[in-house]
């Protein structure tokens, strides 16, 4: 026998796939094409309903104006600062404190140490726990409770930072995490201790990550109303937040606050609302894209 009759007999043939399995795979992939398409139609057409009856009433007025009981003048001026105030307090409390976590876990914590798998894992677990969770802790301990600083700015401001702070450690250690040892050793062998390591090279070349972690964190943040409505957060605000105590609400609550309203012209406003928060949101998760983009190094 030749050699290269030696070798195809050696060869040995794959296996085919049985008809059953066939069919299975491609049941399968219809019913994910077919769930995918459901899901897309439901969203392009809760989309076209929101336009729809909402554009008529977006405008200039729905951030210059008040909210009313006439929803001929009705605004969401208050709701529009009140989010502002509020979500620049979550990250004033979550984006400091939840680096700090990461670089904590990564750099200096011992992982073979049980207690630190045993924080690694719970933040990983506070990450899917849902918002009203959060709603019930702040009222009892943070609206009520210890602290009792009631409805206030701070208030919300402090719950959601608890909300997306799990979300911001673990994609700051995600991005950490990312940058080569290489770096890292070359720092420590050139005499550099490891917190100037990590001021001076991990952070900034992990900074891209961070950020787009980080803005995916608040845009999650922004949405929620849930937790709000638990402590209390008011409907109707005649007037913009001023300081850290002052009564509030925001544009999730404002549209939940106008959806229950009989009269036509407030749910065109809820839908105005609706349009600018999608356009808030669209905003901020364009600028972690572009952000990504921009400043992420190839390794």
């Amino acid at each position: 026998m030749s050699l290269l009759e030696a070798d195809a007999a050696a060869v040995t043939p794959l296996p085919r796939q049985s008809t059953g399995k066939r069919l299975a795979d491609r049941a399968f992939w219809v019913v994910l094409f077919v769930s995918f398409g459901v899901a897309v139609v439901g969203l392009v057409a809760l989309l076209w309903y929101v336009f729809d009856t909402g554009w008529p009433a977006f405008g200039g007025r729905l951030w210059r104006r008040f909210p009313s009981l006439d929803p001929e003048i009705a605004g969401a001026r208050s709701a529009v600062f009140g989010t502002i105030w509020v979500l620049g307090i979550t990250a004033a409390l979550a984006v400091p404190i939840g680096i700090g976590a990461a670089v904590y876990l990564e750099e200096f914590a011992s992982h073979d140490r049980w207690y630190t798998r045993w924080i690694a894992l719970n933040i990983q677990n506070l990450a899917g726990v849902p918002s009203i969770v959060y709603g019930i802790l702040g009222l009892a301990f943070i609206a009520r409770g210890p602290l009792g600083l009631g409805p206030t700015v701070l208030t919300g401001g402090m719950i959601l930072a608890l909300l997306v702070l799990p979300i911001v450690i673990i994609a700051s250690r995600e991005a950490i995490r990312a940058v080569p040892p290489s770096i890292r050793d070359g720092s420590l062998a050139l005499g550099a201790t490891r917190l100037q390591t990590v001021r001076r090279q991990l952070l900034p070349a992990a900074i891209p990550g961070i950020a787009t972690g980080v803005i995916l964190a608040l845009s999650r943040a922004i949405g929620e109303a849930a937790p709000l409505i638990m402590i209390g957060a008011f409907t109707y605000v005649p007037f913009n937040p001023t300081r850290l105590d002052s009564k509030f609400t925001v544009l999730p609550i404002q549209i939940f606050d106008w959806i229950g309203r009989p009269q036509e012209g407030f749910t065109q406003l809820a839908a105005a609302a609706c349009i600018l928060l999608l356009i808030i949101l669209l905003f901020m998760n364009a600028l972690a894209i572009w952000l990504r983009n921009r400043y992420q190094q190839r390794w």
